[in-house]
């Protein structure tokens, strides 16, 4: 899998020209944060009004489909609850990220645009969210490029990351 990059904006995500946006929703975050509070800002509170009537919780293993068009420039958006904040830990990202894969493959969607479980609060450092997700996707060859939504910051962490990690595989 090919990890590239961009910042969390609005103006860059419609840039991105992918098919499917990934994010997270995380119960109680009213409206939404993160990429989901994009959407949702675009979207004119439709996201915000599926979880006020329930519709939507955020639930650890809860996955929402929404159509991005025409307020978005993706054909889908998926929405994967990771429970509550005060719960999260490696283990439940390791889950969300497994969901991911395993729904984008369903979808034959080999390229997305992914903001990664927990990052948007910080549940995870950059440098292990980064290595979670190489150590899972490296034995799934049906995934071709991820565009992970990130901190210019946490870009570089995660590319040094991926270039140490990459260097120790060789040596081995």
């Amino acid at each position: 899998m090919d990890l590239r990059f961009i910042p969390p904006s609005l103006r860059k995500l419609d840039r991105s020209g992918t098919e499917v946006l990934v994010a997270a929703l995380v119960p109680g975050e009213r409206p939404p944060r993160g990429v989901a509070g994009l959407c949702d800002w675009r979207w004119g509170g439709r996201l915000s009004r599926l979880v006020a009537a329930g519709f939507a919780t955020g639930a650890l293993g809860e996955v929402l489909l929404m159509s991005g068009r025409p307020k978005l420039p993706f054909d889908k958006v998926i929405l994967f609850g990771v429970g509550e904040r005060q719960d999260f830990s490696e283990l439940v990202f390791r889950s969300v990220v497994e969901r991911m894969l395993t729904t984008l493959e369903g979808l034959r969607a080999r390229t997305a645009v992914v903001e990664l479980p927990g990052r948007h609060f910080d549940g995870i450092s950059p440098e292990r969210a980064a290595d979670i997700l190489l150590e899972i996707a490296g034995a799934r060859p049906e995934h071709d490029v991820w565009t992970l939504i990130e901190s210019t910051e946490a870009q570089r962490t995660i590319t040094q990351q991926t270039i140490l990690e990459r260097r120790r595989v060789r040596q081995l």
